[in-house]
């Protein structure tokens, strides 16, 4: 099995650790895994942005890139999603590399069916956020709104953790008001609803927020580091936040 590993720009950009996180997770459980160079955006902010036809050229790009490899995976719920579901429409013929795209998640519980995470340790308290696109696109837990057993996958892999105390608030997948280009069209929307969010996530008495997409933690630290509201945790300091594969990795 080889697998190609998707850097988004945001986490390339401003996250580089958790990309970083999720190739050495991958080769600590033994996959055969590379970081094309060549890898651009796979076009999600043009689709959000109402300009789909825009990104034809990354996707083509992307399909290219990855097309040789049994699997792609990326860290973000959003841009595995993007990707698989919007690029074979953008470009209107098959696409080899998105059929075959993954959130780390997903690739770790679906495909690898990962039991045992050797050496990582987090012996924190925290608090699941379920990502709009990871519940109702990739499946990466139950949606609320419908009348299905219970799962959450991101939930089982941390549970593998030695030391952590796994919760999640009420109101378990509303969204925190990110939403790509909502946050910037609709700014005052998209912040009272990450601080709706925010103060479920607080009120389990977590001391860090973690999920498959940096794009929403972002969102929320945003809020934090403007310091509108009391977000302190319960253990006394301030809420911190972290990608769910940095707590995976967290023993390499």
């Amino acid at each position: 099995m080889k697998v190609g590993l998707f850097v988004p720009c945001y986490v390339d950009a401003l996250y580089p650790q958790v990309g970083v996180a999720a190739y050495k997770l991958l080769k600590s459980l033994g996959v055969d895994v590379e970081y094309p160079e060549k890898q651009t955006c796979c076009g999600q902010p043009m689709g959000n942005a109402g300009f789909q036809n825009k990104s034809e050229k990354l996707v083509e790009n992307y399909d290219e890139l990855f097309k040789a490899y049994d699997y792609v995976v990326a860290p973000s719920a959003s841009c595995a999603a993007y990707v698989r579901f919007f690029h074979p429409n953008i470009v209107n013929h098959e696409c080899q590399a998105a059929a075959k795209t993954m959130d780390i998640v997903e690739f770790l519980h679906d495909v690898l069916k990962v039991t045992a995470i050797p050496g990582a340790k987090f012996p924190h308290k925290v608090s699941l956020h379920n990502s709009c696109h990871g519940v109702r696109e990739l499946g990466l837990s139950s949606p609320t709104e419908r009348s299905v057993p219970r799962f959450n996958k991101i939930k089982d892999l941390l549970q593998l953790v030695e030391g952590i105390e796994v919760m999640e608030p009420e109101r378990a997948d509303e969204c925190c008001g990110f939403g790509g280009m909502f946050a910037i069209e609709e700014p005052d929307v998209s912040a009272r609803m990450g601080k709706d969010k925010l103060a479920r996530h607080i009120a389990t008495g977590a001391e860090f927020i973690t999920g498959p997409d940096s794009s929403c933690l972002m969102h929320m630290q945003g809020l934090v580091k403007k310091g509108q509201g009391d977000y302190t945790s319960k253990a006394g300091r301030p809420i911190e936040f972290i990608h769910v594969v940095q707590i995976l990795a967290s023993g390499l």
